[in-house]
């Protein structure tokens, strides 16, 4: 089922800016339940689109379903689009599913993505390898952003850039998802990331 987040009179469109802007493919991905959807959501500056569905028992043998209070899940992709003009680029963000059988609709989302923006959770760090060892697979660059939940423990940027084997060039940030000045904040650091990488590449 495709959804939009539900509003009481429709959105006034937002068109693309004029000038000369660089259209960048984005990739918003973590494990399930991280929160790639609600990021999306917060953030996009049209009216997001999301393909969610509602879980069933029967998924429940093949996938991790830990998330408490989490009934739908993304089948297919989330989208949204932000334009950042002070660095003259729009974003067209992609949300993709987090489990594993969904693995190929990862692959052809990922086709002509230029970097990736990793959620994760401090609870749960095991379940971000699989996703970061598809982004590195895929050789996009990248920012991990701890999503902050209600109950997510502190801990040092420094332990859990060691836990996460991090390179040192790999940016490390929290955000908040449901925040949109949080989300915009480390789509920032994403966009800024892929220039230095870029401009480290040419070198």
């Amino acid at each position: 089922m495709v959804s939009s987040p539900p509003s009481s009179s429709p959105p006034s469109p937002v068109y693309l800016p004029d000038g000369d802007f660089d259209l960048v493919k984005i990739l918003i991905v973590g494990p399930f339940g991280i929160g790639k959807t609600t990021a999306i959501e917060t953030v996009s500056e049209i009216r997001s689109l999301h393909t969610e569905e509602p879980m069933t028992q029967a998924a429940a043998s093949v996938d991790d379903l830990v998330v408490d209070g989490k009934n739908t899940t993304t089948v297919a992709l989330d989208f949204g689009r932000l334009t950042l003009p002070g660095a003259r680029i729009v974003l067209y963000l992609f949300g993709t599913p987090g489990q594993e059988r969904f693995r190929v609709i990862w692959e052809d989302i990922a086709q002509g993505a230029l970097g990736a923006l990793v959620l994760v959770d401090t609870r749960r760090l095991g379940a971000s390898f699989e996703v970061m060892d598809l982004v590195e697979e895929a050789g996009l660059d990248y920012v991990v952003a701890l999503n902050q939940f209600p109950d997510t423990p502190e801990h040092e940027l420094d332990l859990v850039r060691k836990r996460l084997d991090l390179e040192e060039h790999t940016p490390l940030v929290t955000c908040d998802a449901r925040d949109r000045t949080s989300v915009l904040n480390a789509l920032r650091t994403l966009a800024d990331h892929l220039v230095s990488r870029a401009g480290a590449d040419l070198s």
